[in-house]
């Protein structure tokens, strides 16, 4: 394996606590992660982004675009009736069977990509979507729509959480859970880039979150059969009582910091000829 091969690792959910916030600005700081996926629709963001803006010279900043944690940042009357956003097992159902209220969603793209480009100043590297509903049918064509017309193409890459079967099958480990994912994103990647986005190439980091099991063998799987522009995502950050409040995944995040933090990571990466990087630079052509 080539010694230039570059992998990114991203962190998802920053802004969802001040716990895994700054857990997640720990890992930056100590150079362990090259993305950083932000959640905008909560009340820590505003805050919390400012911080960012600190400490994420070197790494790509992102939107993690939500439908299913918290509240929407407008009115949703159709969608989140009661003002708060449904479980991804509804959002998945309505979106196959193409009863997404599109309205609405078009509107919440929008609000979410203003919030981060107010706080942040700049607009984001790339976008992706908490549990993956980026990709389902209807919300991706109106987030490709609304980037377009942000004139991000060329400028911001998107998340492909769509790897291929043979690369999957040959990680093993969580390979029901990356299947479905790559079914329900299906044509993803080719709508994307008929619209001049960029992607990532190779995808991993799906994971169970068992505090039993050992994250680092985990994350080893996740750099098998790694792809031309592979991103492993994470989940790391310090539990608090606002993410109890908020989210089911909590010890778990613990644990992957202290991985992220080990010399366990580079000493992985260095075996296997890895390099971490940034992906924007690579794939969409911008200068770091």
């Amino acid at each position: 394996m080539s010694k230039d091969r570059i992998i990114a690792i991203c962190a998802d959910d920053y802004g969802l606590s001040y716990g895994v916030s700054v857990g997640i600005l720990e890992a930056l700081d100590a150079g362990r992660l090259t993305a950083v996926s932000a959640l905008v629709n909560g009340p820590r963001w505003p805050a919390m982004g400012r911080e960012l803006l600190r400490h994420c010279r070197n790494a790509d900043v992102g939107l993690h675009f939500n439908l299913t944690l918290g509240r929407p940042l407008g009115y949703m009357p159709a969608f989140a009736p009661i003002g708060t956003f449904p479980p991804v097992a509804q959002v998945v159902r309505m979106a196959m069977r193409g009863k997404l209220p599109m309205d609405e969603i078009r509107a919440e793209i929008d609000r979410q990509l203003d919030r981060f480009e107010a706080v942040m100043e700049r607009r984001p590297d790339f976008v992706d979507g908490h549990q993956h509903v980026h990709g389902l049918p209807g919300i991706r064509e109106a987030l490709l729509d609304a980037m377009l017309a942000r004139r991000l193409a060329g400028r911001a890459w998107l998340r492909d959480a769509a790897d291929s079967v043979h690369r999957i099958a040959l990680r093993g480990a969580h390979a029901r859970k990356a299947l479905a994912v790559r079914a329900l994103s299906s044509g993803f990647h080719r709508a994307a880039n008929w619209r001049g986005f960029a992607t990532n190439n190779g995808f991993a980091g799906f994971s169970d979150f068992d505090p039993g099991k050992d994250y680092a063998k985990s994350f080893e799987t996740y750099l098998r059969a790694p792809g031309r522009a592979h991103l492993v995502m994470c989940h790391p950050g310090h539990v608090d009582e606002e993410l109890k409040a908020q989210d089911p995944v909590t010890i778990t995040r613990e644990q992957e910091l202290a991985f992220l933090l080990s010399p366990r990571l580079p000493e992985m990466l260095e075996k296997r000829g890895l390099k971490l990087g940034r992906l924007g630079p690579v794939i969409t052509g911008k200068s770091a």
